[in-house]
C-alpha cells in the first residue's frame, strides 16, 4: 500500500515561544569594511574592503519582511551571491556558535573573521574570491517577521522567495547558490525542491534529509533530546513550530510528518553533497540525496574528520570554490570531470586512506563483496552458520551514559586474515525474544578492535587543533570521537515503506504499530549506518547488541540523557532454525 494511503490524521502544529532579543531591531545600514579591519582583535582581518549591506530588508510571500547582511566586494562588477538560510543569527550573534565546544572544535578565533553564521562560510574567505555572501535570518529569527518553521515546505518557499529577491538586487549577476553546514545544509534540500529560477547550484555540506526517520524517530525510537536543546535557544520576536510537541501528538506518521522528508527528486541544480561519519545526524542523508537526486551533476565527497573543523580547512575551500567557479561564474575549470564519490575510510589507529575515487556509491559496484557473518555461541562471527541451537541474554533495561562504555552489551567479533575496507551499511537479522515486555528496541553497533582485543575511538579533529597532546584529554562527544556506525529498532515499529527503500537500506513507513506478545520470537532486521573503516590483518570488527544507545553524545549536556523503554532482559537466539546474522559490504 502506497505510504500516503497509510497515514494517520492531520495534526495541527504546536507553537512555542523564542528567547526574544535583547535590543530593539536595528536599522538598515551600508558601510564598508576596510581591509585589515578586524571585528575584535582576536579575529581574523578581511583581507580586502568589503560592503557591508547590514539588516537589509528582504520580502518573502505573506509580505513577511526578513533580515539579511549582505558581504560583497567593492567593485562595479556584478557577482553571483552564496546565501547562508539558518536559525542561528545572521552573523554570529547567536546562542549557539563554535564557543559552545570544546576547543571550538579546533577552529581558533583567529581563523575567522567573526562575520560568519554559525555553520556558514565566512566573507573574509569569499568575498575576495568574488563573491556575495549573503546570511539570511528567516521568518521568525531575530528580527525577522513571522513565525519560523523548521525545514519543510512553508521553510522550502520562503527560502524560494529570497533567493529570487537576492537575485534581482543590483550587484548581483542573477547566479545565486546556498551554502552550509548541518541545518543550514538541511533547509537546502527544501528549497532547491521548489526549483527557484535563480538558484544555480547548491552545497548541503552535511544535512539530515529525513530529520524524522534519521534523527528524531530513529528505528522507530524517539530521541528528542538534541532538537529540545536545539529549540530551546533559538532568538526571536514571535514563536517558532515547536517540532517536539507537535511529533508527540501521534503515534504514527501523518503528512507533517512526511513533509519534513526531503523531495530529493525535485532538486535539479548541479549539487555538492558532503558527508562524514562524525555525526549521528546527517550520514544517512548525505547517502540518500546522491542516490534520489536524478540528474548526474552531483558530487559526493565523505570526508575523515568533522564538519566544522572541514568546513573551514583549506582543502575542502579550495574543493568548494571549483565548483562554485564552474556554476556560479562560468569558469571552465574542469569541475566535471571530478569523481561522481570520493571517500575517505577511516583508520582509528593507523591514518585515514585519502580520497579514493569511485563512479558510484562503493558498496554497489562489482568490486564489492557482501558477506554474511553468523553469531555464535563462543562470541565469534563466523561464515558458517552454526548447527547448534543456543541463545545468549543480555540485561535490556541496563542504563547507557552515552560515553561509549556501558555494561550489559553482547559482543561477537570477527578477525580479518587480509587488509579489509567495510563500507556502506551493514544489516543485522537477529531472532530475539523480550521474555518481560510486549515490546522491545535492539541496538547494534560496529565497532574496530586491535589484534589484542582492544576497542579502539577515531579522534576526528587532529589532538594539536584541540589543545591537546593525548586522546584521553578529547570529551567523549560525537563531534570529536567516532567509534563506530550503529543501527536501532523497536519491534512494533518494524514495518517497512517498500517505496522509500533500497536492495541494501529498508526505510520504516511509521505508519503502523504491531504489537509484541511477550516471549515471541521475533526475526528483526536492523540496518546500521553507513561507514568506511580499514582494517589490517589481524584486527578484528566487533558487534556489539543491547538495549540502549552505544554511542556517544552529540554534545556535552546530552551525556546521561538517554531514556531506556526496556524492560528485564532480551534473548538472543542463535544457531539451528536461528539465523541471527551480520551483512556487510568490504572492499
Amino acid at each position: 500500500m502506497a505510504l500516503k494511503k497509510m497515514l494517520s490524521a492531520p495534526v495541527t502544529i504546536q507553537k512555542c515561544p523564542m528567547i526574544p532579543p535583547s535590543s530593539p531591531p536595528a536599522r538598515s545600514r551600508t558601510v564598508e569594511l576596510p581591509a585589515g579591519h578586524k571585528r575584535t582583535e582576536e579575529c581574523r582581518a578581511l583581507s580586502c574592503p568589503v560592503i557591508l549591506e547590514q539588516d537589509a530588508v528582504l520580502t518573502v510571500r505573506g509580505g513577511t519582511e526578513i533580515r539579511v547582511d549582505i558581504y560583497r566586494p567593492k567593485t562595479e562588477k556584478k557577482v553571483p551571491a552564496i546565501i547562508m538560510w539558518g536559525p542561528y543569527g545572521k552573523s554570529g550573534n547567536g546562542m549557539l556558535n563554535l564557543k559552545s565546544f570544546p576547543s571550538r572544535a579546533g577552529v581558533p578565533k583567529a581563523k575567522l573573521s567573526g562575520y560568519e553564521c554559525f555553520e556558514g562560510l565566512d566573507p573574509a574567505e569569499w568575498v575576495p574570491r568574488g563573491y556575495a555572501v549573503v546570511n539570511i535570518d528567516p521568518p521568525g529569527i531575530n528580527d525577522s517577521e513571522g513565525d519560523f518553521y523548521w525545514w519543510g515546505t512553508q521553510d522550502g518557499r520562503d527560502g524560494r522567495d529570497a533567493i529570487e529577491e537576492i537575485a534581482q538586487l543590483p550587484w548581483c549577476t542573477g547566479r545565486v547558490s546556498l551554502a552550509g553546514n548541518s541545518w543550514l545544509a538541511m533547509s537546502q534540500w527544501f528549497i532547491a525542491a521548489e526549483r527557484p529560477p535563480h538558484l544555480t547550484c547548491i552545497a548541503p555540506l552535511e544535512g539530515a534529509s529525513d530529520v524524522v526517520r534519521e534523527d528524531l524517530f530513529r528505528g522507530g525510537i524517539w530521541s528528542l533530546g538534541f532538537m529540545s536543546t536545539i529549540q530551546s535557544t533559538l532568538r526571536g520576536r514571535n514563536n517558532q513550530e515547536d517540532v517536539v510537541a507537535t511529533f508527540a501528538k501521534s503515534e504514527t506518521s501523518n503528512e507533517y510528518w512526511e513533509d519534513k522528508r526531503a523531495r530529493l527528486d525535485k532538486i535539479e541544480v548541479p549539487t555538492y553533497i558532503l558527508g562524514s561519519y562524525s555525526t549521528g545526524l546527517h550520514t544517512l542523508g548525505a547517502v540518500r540525496a546522491f542516490e534520489e537526486i536524478k540528474h548526474n551533476q552531483k558530487w559526493l565527497t565523505i570526508h575523515d574528520t568533522q564538519e566544522w573543523y572541514d568546513l573551514y580547512s583549506d582543502q575542502r575551500i579550495q574543493d568548494l570554490d571549483k565548483f562554485f567557479s564552474k556554476y556560479l561564474k562560468g569558469d571552465d575549470n574542469g569541475w566535471e570531470q571530478t569523481a561522481p564519490v570520493r571517500v575517505n575510510f577511516l583508520g582509528f589507529n593507523i591514518p585515514s586512506t585519502g580520497y579514493r575515487q569511485f563512479p558510484d556509491l562503493p558498496w554497489k559496484l562489482p568490486a564489492s563483496r557482501k558477506t554474511r557473518l553468523y553469531l555464535t555461541a563462543s562470541n565469534r562471527l563466523s561464515s558458517t552458520k552454526p548447527d547448534t541451537e543456543t541463545s545468549v541474554v543480555y540485561q535490556a533495561d541496563a542504563p547507557s551514559r552515552l560515553t561509549g562504555d556501558n555494561d550489559h552489551e553482547i559482543r561477537f567479533s570477527y578477525r580479518f586474515s587480509e587488509r579489509t575496507i567495510l563500507t556502506g551499511p551493514s544489516r543485522l537479522v537477529v531472532q530475539i525474544t523480550a521474555p518481560d515486555h510486549n515490546d522491545l528496541d535492539v541496538y547494534a553497533l560496529i565497532r574496530k578492535a586491535d589484534k589484542d582485543g582492544n576497542l579502539l575511538m577515531n579522534n576526528n579533529i587532529p589532538l594539536p587543533a584541540l589543545g591537546v597532546s593525548t586522546s584521553s584529554e578529547v570529551p567523549p562527544i560525537k563531534p570529536l570521537r567516532y567509534i563506530g556506525p550503529q543501527g536501532m529498532l523497536r519491534a512494533s515499529r518494524r514495518d517497512v515503506c517498500d517505496a522509500l527503500s533500497t536492495p541494501y537500506w529498508k526505510t520504516l513507513s511509521n505508519a503502523k504499530v504491531e504489537p509484541v506478545a511477550p516471549g515471541t520470537v521475533l526475526q528483526l532486521e536492523n540496518y546500521i549506518w553507513p561507514t568506511g573503516i580499514v582494517f589490517q590483518p589481524g584486527e578484528q570488527l566487533v558487534l556489539q547488541i543491547s538495549g540502549h544507545d552505544m554511542t556517544l553524545a552529540e554534545l556535552v549536556p546530552l551525556i546521561d540523557s538517554f531514556r531506556n523503554e526496556n524492560k528485564g532482559t532480551h534473548i538472543v537466539h542463535l544457531g539451528g532454525q536461528f539465523e541471527s546474522y551480520l551483512d556487510i559490504h568490504t572492499l
